[in-house]
């Protein structure tokens, strides 16, 4: 049997879901929410909106755009942007490894987020070689008030973390992760990513990585067991300054939402959701993101 983490309610743990998960008398506040995407294994995009109730509940679930990637070639995907359209629907744009290529693509949705509007598809390779040893891609956009911007790609690779800096030229490699299974991208600020990660043996940890030339990663242990059953994490912004997370076990398609306090190595506060009512079969998962250009997305878990 596979052992997922969980924590006693303690009084931290109740005063955190508190401030993430609003009481019903606290009706002028919503709960906090996941807008989580996934590759299907026949090509297309699904989308379901994850809400941090008590349990958790999926008060959205749009299958499509279908057909956008071969079939059964999607493996990877990083988080997807998103913004309204001018008139209608949304414009949608990511990164996906199809086969053992990386590509962009982008593409505009009508207002049922089903049909992409033809004209607009664009998909572009970005470079071969992505083979299954990389288990993990992400990009990490920063748009600060003061017109400053920065784009970081990641990619976990054969116990190594891969950093490209404003494009894909030469990237700079941490060493010292064979034991992360999976990782989330839980903090952006204008001098360092962090991740939050899992390893093969449960723990889990926060992983810092600045962005200076001679950077060196600042890693952090959160919990020492009981978290090895995710492949995947997914991680969203909650609050100012607090994360909701999301793990799922591929093994047997159940995915569980954790509210995370800001990330403070052990005394950081991890309180379980439950598990959310739908299955996590499709190939691969992401986070649906607003725009680069809006501010407000950035994470702030660390």
């Amino acid at each position: 049997m596979r052992t997922l983490p969980g924590l006693a309610g303690t009084l931290s743990a109740v005063l955190l879901a508190a401030t993430l998960v609003p009481t019903a008398a606290a009706s002028t506040t919503a709960a906090c929410g996941l807008r989580l995407g996934s590759v299907t294994a026949s090509g297309g995009h699904r989308l379901q909106q994850i809400s941090a109730t008590t349990p958790p509940s999926v008060v959205q679930s749009v299958d499509g755009p279908k057909d956008l990637f071969p079939d059964g070639q999607g493996r990877l995907a990083t988080s997807v942007a998103w913004e309204p359209g001018a008139s209608e629907g949304e414009h949608r744009f990511g990164t996906v490894t199809i086969g053992n290529s990386l590509y962009d693509f982008y593409y505009h949705v009508g207002d049922n987020l089903t049909d992409v509007t033809p004209e607009t598809y664009e998909q572009t390779l970005i470079g071969g070689g992505w083979t299954p040893s990389i288990s993990y891609v992400e990009e990490s956009f920063y748009f600060p008030d003061d017109g400053s911007h920065r784009a970081n790609n990641y990619a976990l690779w054969s116990g190594t973390i891969h950093r490209w800096n404003q494009g894909w030229g030469q990237a700079k490699v941490f060493k010292g992760f064979d034991a992360v299974k999976t990782m989330t991208l839980i903090s952006q600020t204008a001098t360092y990513d962090t991740f939050l990660a899992n390893t093969r043996g449960g723990a889990l940890y926060t992983i810092r990585i600045p962005l200076g030339a001679t950077a060196v990663p600042i890693v952090k242990k959160v919990r020492t067991r009981t978290w090895q059953g995710f492949e995947t994490l997914i991680a969203e912004k909650c609050g100012r300054a607090s994360t909701l997370l999301l793990g799922i076990d591929k093994d047997t398609g159940a995915g569980y939402l954790y509210a995370v306090s800001h990330a403070n190595g052990t005394a950081t506060v991890i309180n379980p959701l439950g598990k959310v009512p739908t299955s996590f079969t499709d190939p691969t998962h992401f986070r649906f993101r607003r725009t680069i250009t809006n501010p407000t997305g950035a994470l702030n878990g660390e």
